[in-house]
């Protein structure tokens, strides 16, 4: 099949990223045609202007509808789309030149329904950005666990970088309403109707994720959480890595009081972990400033992640309640 790309982007209240997304579009080396969706998912800082200025040259569909969440605008996204591939990014995301050319080149050798790509540090983000975007990818974090290698059983896309046939959007019905989870959600769907997904390493993206600490904390909490909510809803696809981030927690507690009882070993395998986390962070950013906040994030990621994870396993083993009533923030209507 070749591919008519439609890139479907979410967008809600981010007028200035998309600006930079738009930008990156012109920019690209790819020649034959593809459109870009564009789903305002009820902003009340939307992006029309940004459209008029930037998008000259592009062939863009721009949709206004009431806010639904992510997962429901890019359903409606792709619902719209007149190509027979769709491309799913988010709006904070900036593409290299080459990447829908890398996108195509991939597909036409490796044909897949669903595929999903890494994402980078554009030079251009700031330190805490380098800093987060290192802890999602690296695999000595919570990377590893996510999927960090070519070599993978089944790869997970995340929706900031995905790739999805129309007729495997068709098959499953798209996306779910739980948010954050609604990728891996997906995933596990497309492989229940037959479908592969792969990691496209190429084809990679710029991706600004959250700009500070406290948003930052509060996401990966929320990818915690909802972890143990997609172990029940797909049974087979659960995995003890996903304990880590908690087991780290749990251990580091236990590590600092037993060091005050004079046992220090263990508390030195957690410092000789975070000194090859830093070596590691050192030498993929090449500053010593990133490196440590890479520690800082790396802790707020494990805190974060481990805690939620906890709280939503306790939740779900001992009450009758179903995920929609015991966690209302993670579902959109």
């Amino acid at each position: 099949m070749s591919p008519y790309f439609s890139l479907i982007i979410p967008v809600y209240n981010r007028p200035v990223e998309v600006q930079e997304l738009l930008e990156s579009l012109q920019k690209q080396t790819y020649s034959k045609p593809y459109e870009i969706v564009l789903v305002e998912d009820g902003s009340t800082e939307r992006c029309e202007a940004v459209i008029e200025t930037y998008g000259k040259g592009l062939q863009v569909s721009y949709y206004y509808k009431a806010n639904s969440g992510p997962g429901d605008s890019r359903n409606y996204g792709m619902a719209r789309a007149k190509g027979n591939y769709f491309i799913v990014l988010d709006s904070d995301c900036i593409l290299p030149p080459h990447y829908l050319e890398a996108a195509e080149t991939a597909l036409e050798n490796d044909f897949v329904h669903c595929f999903g790509g890494p994402d980078a540090a554009h030079e251009s983000f700031s330190d805490v950005q380098k800093a987060i975007n290192y802890v999602m990818t690296s695999f000595l974090t919570t990377g590893g666990i996510r999927g960090g290698k070519t070599q993978l059983d089944k790869f997970q896309p995340r929706s900031f970088n995905m790739g999805i046939s129309k007729e495997a959007f068709e098959a499953t019905g798209g996306f779910g309403n739980i948010h954050p989870g609604e990728d891996p959600d997906l995933s596990f769907r497309i492989w229940k109707k037959g479908y592969d997904s792969k990691l496209f390493r190429e084809v990679f993206v710029y991706h600004k994720r959250r700009i500070d600490w406290a948003k930052f904390e509060v996401q990966v909490k929320k990818f915690g959480m909802v972890r143990p909510i997609l172990n029940r809803w797909h049974p087979s696809t659960a995995k003890i890595t996903y304990w880590f981030p908690s087991v780290f927690i749990i251990g580091l507690f236990i590590a600092i009081i037993a060091a005050f009882f004079g046992f220090w070993f263990v508390l030195a395998g957690y410092t000789l972990y975070f000194l090859l986390l830093f070596i590691d962070a050192l030498l993929k950013t090449n500053s010593p400033k990133i490196a440590s906040m890479a520690l800082f994030a790396t802790w707020v990621q494990f805190y974060g992640y481990g805690t939620g994870f906890l709280k939503s396993n306790f939740l779900l083993t001992f009450s009758k309640q179903e995920p929609e009533v015991l966690f209302p923030k993670l579902f959109f209507k």
